[in-house]
């Protein structure tokens, strides 16, 4: 954040170190410097806020716990294009909790009608974490679904499910056995 500010007004630095700050927002201090990009009460001299950065600052907030559901839901409505809709599938799996990660699992795993890249999406949204103890009732589902994932879907789809649902962040010698 401190390097953002210190930025040249409208450069790429800027914008890069905006973007990167809403991607590793960890803190309540973080969650109101998004919360003030967003709404405007927080400006960066020459820093254009469009659509597709507006979407990574809910996403940050999301992460956070500053957003959820309610104001995903109307950013949505705000830009329901198909990038609007994959911004808003990985928000709604950045919901920290792991009943949030459980609902981006599921959905991923069950709904078939997902197009690849809003399924891509949800993967992202669903590894974008600050706490990863959220996976841990998830490990053996992943491994569970791998096959029927695998036999029942298309290989595009199939891969994405394998590639992005992997559990990584809890990163362990039991994960890997």
């Amino acid at each position: 954040w401190e390097l953002a500010k210190s930025a040249d007004a409208a450069s790429d630095e800027q914008f890069q170190f905006v973007k990167f700050f809403a991607a590793i927002a960890s803190t309540p201090e973080h969650g109101a410097a998004l919360s003030g990009l967003l709404d405007g009460s927080v400006t960066l001299k020459g820093l254009d806020i469009d659509s597709d950065l507006s979407w990574e600052l809910l996403e940050g907030l999301v992460l956070v716990g500053k957003a959820g559901e309610a104001e995903i839901a109307a950013a949505l409505e705000k830009d329901n294009t198909a990038k609007g809709q994959q911004a808003a599938a990985a928000a709604r799996a950045a919901i920290p909790t792991a009943a949030g990660k459980t609902a981006a699992f599921e959905s991923a795993r069950d709904d078939t009608t997902i197009p690849n890249l809003v399924l891509r999406n949800v993967g992202v949204g669903y590894g974008h974490v600050n706490d990863p103890s959220v996976f841990d009732g998830l490990v053996s589902a992943y491994f569970d679904a791998l096959t029927t994932v695998w036999k029942t879907r298309t290989y595009k789809i199939a891969e994405t499910f394998v590639t992005w649902f992997y559990p990584g962040a809890l990163v362990s010698q039991g994960l890997v056995d």
